[in-house]
């Protein structure tokens, strides 16, 4: 069973329950478990990242860069432009999933990114978080599709769209650049029609307590 811990500091009304994880917003109160996880993660997880840029602080170290990161998406949160969510387990933060980019009018779409800690990967957390997210985004955002961009040879993070059965629709040449390098994208998507399709299945496999 989760932890519903009630000495948090978010609204519980931004906070999302999956069978045996939490979503929430980061808060200042999460800095020390955010810089154990990244720091003892950081070769596992930063050649799949944008490089910092130059003369920015480090937000895995710096606590005030930590603080900033949190308002900012606290602010696309409160413009409905982006919702984050660090990944809790029995209380313990163990990732982060974010719906951005979230575009209106006929396009209706929010682009997807994550990541998890090491010690914790390949035991469906990510999946089931995944589930959880697009649950939010088609039945309360009420957008009409989502995506996840992947650098082909990630394949822990390709893993997780395939174990979802999510779509894919080809490769980006260029796509973003990651580490310095302009790195090509697999990009998966769900639509609204697909969710209604398979909402039961995917709730059934991975939002049941187990």
């Amino acid at each position: 069973m989760i932890r519903r811990d009630r000495d948090v500091e978010a609204d519980r009304s931004q906070t999302l329950f999956g069978g045996r994880l939490m979503l929430r917003p980061l808060a200042l109160a999460d800095f020390p478990a955010w810089r154990e996880v990244r720091t003892r993660c950081e070769e596992w997880l930063t050649k799949w990242e944008p490089a910092r840029l130059p003369n920015q602080p480090d937000v895995t170290r710096d606590r005030d860069a930590f603080a900033v990161r949190c308002s900012a998406r606290q602010r696309d949160r409160r413009l409905g432009t982006g919702y984050g969510y660090g990944i809790f387990v029995d209380g313990d933060l163990r990732g982060e999933i974010n719906l951005s980019s979230i575009q209106r009018g006929p396009f209706q779409n929010g682009y997807v990114g994550y990541w998890i800690d090491e010690a914790v990967a390949g035991r469906g957390y990510m999946p089931e978080a995944v589930v959880v997210l697009a649950r939010f985004a088609f039945e309360e955002l009420h957008l009409h599709r989502i995506q996840i961009s992947i650098i082909p040879r990630n394949r822990a993070s390709r893993r997780v769209v395939e174990k979802l059965g999510i779509r894919e629709e080809g490769t980006a040449l260029r796509y973003l650049e990651i580490n310095g390098v302009w790195e090509d994208h697999v990009r998966y998507a769900m639509t609204y029609e697909d969710w209604v399709e398979r909402r039961d299945e995917l709730e059934r496999e991975w939002l049941t307590p187990r």
